[in-house]
């Protein structure tokens, strides 16, 4: 006999840009939102029952309904705005999960004056969030970057690891390390917190751990960028990294008549080492 497990239904990728206008100054926001919702939604899938479904169509437009009048300054605090309102308005749902991307605009300097309406790509990096709530509790919040692209050309190693007769890699003692992390970091339940502050002082403790860092692998210097957050934001309980060791090899250039002292690489992200870890106090 079959029955239903864990289930959720929602709408994905619902993209949203923002202009909240402050006289002659704007300020201008880029997201894509994820909404989903859990609870008594059995019969739907067992006796084709949709009674009790909130068309994601109307979760797409209540994304654009909410944010038509929503103060709020960061992804943190619309996304519970948002699914408090679902929670509030669907009492047969359990729980509610937000997720939001934001892509990183900032103000555009011109002969040293910001721009009060104009505005250029950051980076590659995105700001997250994912936001969860279950009926009568409080919210848990995790709040990240991903995709944030940092490279150093020197002070990396791979040294000491095991070999076996499949092992082709050669020991390096000084070799390009180069990363595009992903990076999340949980908040203390209910606490209210400035999340754009947090999220700054996080970023600027992993950078400047890794580039001041000596590393003798990915792992090490993952674990000590999670330290120094951890020692730097104390608003937060625990930080999640994820690190892909993206290569840059060393070109052989013998056939050319040419040695290469360090000097000229073949870059590829594919395939690429995948290192994981939670950092926790």
């Amino acid at each position: 006999m079959a029955r239903l497990g864990k289930n959720c239904y929602g709408k994905s990728r619902v993209r949203l840009s923002r202009i909240v206008r402050h006289g002659d100054r704007h300020e201008f926001n880029e997201w894509t939102v994820h909404v989903f919702l859990e609870g008594d939604f059995e019969s739907s899938f067992t006796e084709a029952d949709n009674s009790k479904i909130l068309p994601t169509d109307t979760m797409k437009n209540t994304v654009y309904s909410i944010a038509r009048d929503s103060q709020a300054e960061t992804i943190e605090a619309f996304a519970m705005e948002l699914g408090d309102h679902l929670l509030t308005n669907n009492p047969h749902a359990s729980g509610a999960r937000v997720e939001i991307e934001e892509k990183a605009w900032e103000r555009l300097i011109v002969d040293g004056i910001p721009e009060a309406t104009t505005f250029r790509l950051g980076g590659p990096e995105l700001h997250t969030v994912r936001a969860v709530r279950d009926q009568g509790r409080l919210w848990s919040v995790r709040s990240g970057v991903a995709g944030l692209v940092i490279l150093k050309t020197t002070k990396s190693a791979f040294t000491g690891y095991m070999r076996d007769r499949l092992t082709t890699l050669k020991p390096a003692t000084d070799r390009i390390f180069g990363t595009s992390a992903t990076v999340t970091w949980e908040f203390a339940e209910g606490a209210a917190q400035d999340y754009t502050q947090v999220r700054e002082r996080v970023v600027s403790a992993l950078l400047k751990e890794f580039a001041a860092h000596v590393s003798m692998s990915v792992q090490h210097t993952l674990f000590d960028m999670g330290k120094a957050a951890l020692e730097a934001v104390p608003e937060i309980v625990n930080i999640r990294l994820t690190m892909p060791n993206l290569h840059h090899l060393l070109a052989d250039l013998s056939p050319f008549g040419q040695d290469n002292p360090i000097h000229i690489f073949v870059p590829i992200d594919e395939p690429h080492g995948y290192i994981e870890a939670t950092i926790e106090r």
